[in-house]
């Protein structure tokens, strides 16, 4: 039994270590993290837009005087829903790997609030979008890119605290990082896990995010938190290395025998799965894998995989109400 509950806020982890979450987990519903020593404070990722990262802020420092300024900022990745709120902490020196920082700017928050101005006018397509995205507010947002980078590996001191970053992308998306702080037992994944809730593959290969995996088992770790759901322990990486393994080698067959990507999406069972949120997520993972095994370097077509992932959704009939909960 998970020891640790699900609900929204701050949650103490033990050791000035704070985890931030967000139920009900599904598109944009992130989770974050706060590490604290004596006055040093590192905060691990922002929210999708400015009120909800305000008001994760604002719980932070009622519950410890280290957060009332912020020291570091780490960004495990460039989706907006753990970066689009830096502005409120652009007086911290924010961090990043190389290839998060770039990939921020390919989608800014602009463009996600243009995309949901369009929503009504694109049928089932807009619906979708809308659901998934009308949460949440993209206007007013200052895109705030880290002012340091690194690769590979970096090694942080919040106080006499000890963190490490470890870059593991390309994976969900070009440049996931986990952060690690040791002598608390604790990691911080990113989007290198959902827990409960369909990944997402942006980006690949999934032999990377498998291995990912692989090494968050082989850390001397007994909490860990997901990008979205609940907190877990290492029962939860082993879950998502087997979906991993289950539809890379389900992708790989139904490539080999010539199928479609979106028809191979659609046939792979799910049944499994099936407790699991946001299942029309298979069409990106798929796609991915798919470009992988041909070799395609060419970035996806994002409308297409949208549409896709509506369409699956209307099948399998996605709650009209898609809010956090």
């Amino acid at each position: 039994m998970n020891k640790w509950t699900y609900a929204k806020g701050l949650h103490d982890l033990g050791n000035s270590v704070y985890a931030y979450l967000q139920p009900n987990g599904t598109w944009g519903w992130s989770n974050a993290g706060l590490v604290t020593d004596g006055e040093a404070s590192l905060l691990i990722d922002t929210l999708y837009d400015l009120r909800l990262t305000q008001d994760m802020l604002d719980t932070m420092r009622k519950a410890t005087a280290a957060a009332a300024q912020i020291d570091m900022v780490v960004n495990t990745h460039a989706n907006g829903d753990h970066c689009y709120g830096n502005q409120l902490v652009a007086d911290a020196q924010i961090i990043a790997s190389e290839y998060t920082a770039q990939e921020m700017s390919q989608v800014p928050p602009q463009m996600m609030a243009g995309l949901l101005r369009l929503a009504p006018t694109l049928g089932q397509l807009g619906d979708y979008v809308s659901r998934i995205l009308g949460p949440f507010d993209f206007n007013n947002i200052t895109l705030t890119l880290p002012n340091k980078t690194f690769t590979g590996k970096l090694t942080l001191k919040v106080g006499d605290k000890i963190v490490e970053l470890v870059e593991v992308g390309p994976a969900h998306t070009s440049g996931d990082t986990l952060i690690h702080i040791p002598a608390d037992r604790v990691v911080f994944t990113g989007d290198i896990l959902f827990t409960g809730i369909h990944p997402v593959m942006w980006k690949g290969p999934i032999g990377n995010w498998i291995r990912a995996c692989d090494l968050i088992l082989a850390m001397d770790v007994e909490t860990i938190v997901a990008g979205h759901g609940p907190i877990t322990d290492k029962k939860g990486v082993a879950e998502l290395k087997g979906y991993l393994e289950y539809i890379s080698h389900e992708a790989r067959t139904r490539y080999q025998a010539g199928m479609p990507a979106f028809e191979a999406a659609k046939d792979i069972s799910m049944d499994r799965y099936a407790s699991w949120k946001d299942g029309e997520r298979i069409a990106v993972t798929v796609a991915s894998i798919y470009r992988e095994l041909s070799g395609t370097q060419t970035r996806p077509d994002m409308g297409s995989l949208l549409s896709q992932m509506a369409e699956l959704a209307q099948r399998a009939g996605m709650p009209k109400d898609a809010q956090s909960k």
